[in-house]
């Protein structure tokens, strides 16, 4: 909390990789540190129906290992590329008939990634004798979550996601000549109730 509507802070990534039939990570390694900024521009007042808006901005900067991994791919814990990422989140709570609250969030995020040039084995699947670029694809990414207040101290919750990304392009050469490789598009749902 910098300030009263404004927000900052760090995201670090540790990871260790297991891998089936292959080589684990050497050990735990530092992946890519997102730094976000956050400002809200409305504070949910009681009797009005404006939900609490902000808005987030978090650039990922490419520190964790991610091409020239030799023997050890399960050693890249990185993507190797700046991505920016915007978005809108929303909250607002009500008092129920019952009397208990139920809080409501909807946040939406849309990502961009640049370009990062790549040399030999990598997470992107390349070989030893690779060079040349991946640029992982943009994302969208939409959350409505619902938190119903049973008591002071236990809360039911659901969050429903989406998720839709545009593939990852791999081009250069190797040995065998010119590569190009696309991931191709990807959609993911998610459906996590809790308690």
């Amino acid at each position: 909390g910098v300030s009263d509507g404004f927000t900052a802070g760090l995201a670090p990534v540790f990871g260790y990789n297991r891998v089936s039939g292959a080589s684990d990570s050497s050990d735990v390694g530092a992946g890519d540190i997102g730094v976000l900024m956050q400002y809200r521009l409305t504070q949910f007042p009681v009797e009005s129906s404006l939900p609490t808006i902000s808005l987030q901005l978090q650039e990922t900067l490419p520190t964790g290992e991610y091409d020239r991994l030799g023997d050890r791919p399960a050693d890249g814990q990185g993507g190797g590329a700046y991505v920016t990422a915007l978005s809108l989140n929303t909250q607002t709570w009500f008092w129920l008939p019952n009397g208990r609250i139920l809080r409501m969030r909807f946040n939406v995020s849309q990502s961009f990634a640049k370009a990062t040039s790549v040399e030999g084995v990598s997470v992107y699947g390349t070989g030893e004798d690779f060079r040349g670029y991946a640029r992982p694809g943009n994302a969208f990414f939409a959350d409505a979550a619902w938190e119903y207040s049973l008591t002071r101290h236990w809360v039911l919750a659901l969050d429903l996601t989406w998720r839709h990304a545009r593939g990852t392009r791999v081009h250069g050469y190797d040995s065998s000549g010119p590569v190009y490789t696309d991931s191709g598009p990807s959609t993911e749902f998610g459906f996590a109730p809790a308690i």
